[in-house]
């Protein structure tokens, strides 16, 4: 694979948006000069009048419009359903769901499924990527279970049926913060189980920053990155140095210019249009604040690649154009963890468990933690 392979430039992870950030800066930098002209005004003494002025809604009223859509998310959450029982009507697993308040006392949605015999070899943590939700899961989650491994997942703030701007994400390290929370809490209620975390796209990178900290590694049998969003650049180095200021100024202001029709992230077209058709998945314009961190965590990451220990497998799709594949080639190389593997497929997309090869896939990563837990690793029996 060339080494100038084009990748599309800062992706919204999962949910495939770019910002054209080239094409929108006039338009950004008028809304800007605009907010300076009217806070001015604002200042400036006025003469009193008795003509009644229109104003924009209430903080009150953006608020209770913002818990409505919630509700509504929240609802299509808990109606995602999914045949419990296998092919001989047997139930295979339980599946739950709840609310886990995270460090900012955010409800966030949250999902499990565990095997119906009750025997559990390890728990993997699903942390969805930007945009899409854990709902999407579900079918992995089967896979899992029917090999004796728990699944819980989590919605990050404004995904799902979590609290928060839907699309919105004022902090990546935020959702860092909550995933260490979020695996601490399931430590502590399956005591003795090896847990590993698991990430697709921005949500690769915000396992890859978590397991970074000693007290969460020290939690982790490992963890596993599907097309992980690292070296993300913006489309121009001047993008680069505005973005701090408009992630600051205006943090929810939407690029209209970004892609909503989606570009490919599976060769599966079944798969492509239910994600797309998906009410739980944003496919509004990406906003400021979420472009900008993004971009914040990806360097954090690059610059702090070789300081990496957790034991990793990262796998990517050689055709990806949403993040790319030859920097989780250099994460393989470059990082400094003993036990690590890496797995590109050829000519894959993105969204890798949602390929026509799903099942291959979700099979790679059971077999890479029987061999991190090794042959002689015993099932723990939690019902």
């Amino acid at each position: 694979m060339a080494a100038e392979m084009e990748v599309d430039q800062l992706t919204s992870g999962a949910s495939n948006r770019i910002i054209p950030i080239l094409r929108t800066l006039k338009v950004s930098l008028a809304f800007v000069y605009s907010l300076l002209f009217s806070l001015l005004l604002f200042l400036l003494p006025r003469r009193h009048n008795n003509h009644r002025r229109l104003s924009p809604p209430s903080h009150s009223k953006l608020r209770r419009r913002e818990e409505e859509d919630t509700e509504r998310r929240r609802a299509l959450a808990e109606g995602i359903e999914m045949d419990c029982e296998d092919d001989d009507g047997v139930r295979a697993f339980h599946r739950q769901t709840c609310l886990f308040y995270g460090v900012r006392r955010n409800a966030l949605f949250c999902r499990s499924w565990f095997p119906a015999n009750g025997e559990v070899r390890g728990i993997l943590v699903i942390i969805h990527g930007l945009n899409e939700h854990s709902g999407r899961y579900a079918r992995f989650a089967r896979q899992l279970t029917s090999c004796n491994y728990g699944v819980y997942a989590m919605d990050w703030i404004g995904h799902g049926g979590s609290d928060g701007l839907h699309g919105y994400v004022p902090s990546l390290d935020h959702v860092v913060a909550d995933t260490g929370a979020f695996l601490e809490k399931i430590k502590s209620d399956n005591p003795g189980i090896p847990c590993f975390l698991f990430g697709h796209s921005t949500g690769g990178a915000v396992v890859l920053k978590a397991a970074s900290y000693a007290h969460v590694e020290d939690m982790l049998e490992g963890i596993i990155l599907t097309s992980p969003a690292l070296r993300v650049k913006p489309a121009h180095p001047i993008v680069g140095a505005v973005a701090p200021l408009f992630s600051l100024v205006a943090p929810r202001f939407q690029f209209k210019g970004a892609n909503k029709r989606g570009i490919p992230v599976t060769r599966d077209p079944v798969a492509l249009l239910a994600k797309y058709s998906d009410p739980l998945v944003y496919t509004g314009p990406i906003r400021v604040r979420t472009g900008h961190e993004i971009l914040r965590i990806s360097s954090y990451l690059m610059r702090n690649i070789k300081s990496i220990t957790v034991p990793f497998f990262v796998l990517h799709g050689t055709a990806d154009r949403v993040t790319d594949p030859l920097a989780s080639q250099d994460l393989y190389n470059e990082a400094a963890s003993k036990f690590k593997d890496i797995k590109l497929y050829e000519g894959f997309l993105h969204d890798l468990l949602f390929e026509p090869e799903r099942e291959e896939i979700g099979q790679d990563i059971i077999s890479w933690m029987e061999r991190k837990l090794g042959a002689g690793s015993k099932k723990v029996r939690v019902w």
